[in-house]
């Protein structure tokens, strides 16, 4: 019994060496834990680890027992002091044993988190880089659009150059014409003037001839 309690402390020993270290064995361990885990397994680790339980309650039964026997008796047997020492190291293999069982689970349990979370973190990054390089593309779109615009605006303020420029040009004609139109106006005018003053003149000469 005892020599099969250090075996199996012993590969449980080297179990969680292998889950602790990065080894092609790891894999392996894992891949093994976790079809264990599944099916029926869990309802048969649960039976060996309640019956090694009751096994090392037992032993602290059949203990107490021989603690109390040698009290009563007020002398020590050798007898029951190997029993004693016999069922302590029994007590406390199992119990170490059902210890390295629960470290090994947790291992296997946050493992395989951390499995889990890298994957997520992989398929978030992943989801990152597509919604960076999608923003990097309206960027462009939007960087060339602006361009288009800019030079849009650059075609139309030149139009708009030249237009004022025309209509600055035609406003300055328009001021010329409207000058000379009132010179000749003036010019017109006096020479109504003149005409009705030669009129005049022939109306008071043949007037007088007459």
């Amino acid at each position: 019994m005892i020599q099969l309690l250090f075996t199996v402390i012993a590969a449980q020993m080297a179990l969680i060496l292998t889950l602790l270290f990065r080894t092609p064995l790891r894999k392996l361990v894992i891949f093994s834990l976790d079809r264990l885990k599944r099916g029926k397994g869990p309802i048969v680790v649960q039976t060996i680890a309640g019956t090694v339980f009751v096994v090392l309650l037992s032993s602290v039964y059949s203990m107490l027992k021989i603690q109390n026997r040698m009290v009563e008796a007020g002398e020590v047997n050798p007898t029951d002091q190997v029993l004693m020492s016999n069922h302590l190291l029994e007590a406390s293999l199992m119990g170490f044993l059902l210890f390295l069982a629960l470290m090994i689970d947790r291992l296997h349990h946050y493992i395989r988190e951390l499995r889990l979370l890298r994957k997520t973190m992989e398929v978030a990054k992943k989801q990152i880089r597509a919604s960076e390089d999608a923003s990097a593309e309206k960027l462009k779109a939007l960087g060339e659009e602006a361009t288009t615009l800019k030079n849009k605006i650059t075609k139309l303020e030149s139009e708009v150059e030249v237009k004022t420029k025309e209509a600055n040009d035609a406003e300055a004609e328009t001021d010329a014409l409207r000058k000379q139109s009132g010179e000749y106006l003036l010019e017109y005018d006096r020479l109504l003037e003149d005409n009705q003053n030669l009129r005049n003149q022939l109306e008071s000469i043949e007037h007088a001839s007459s």
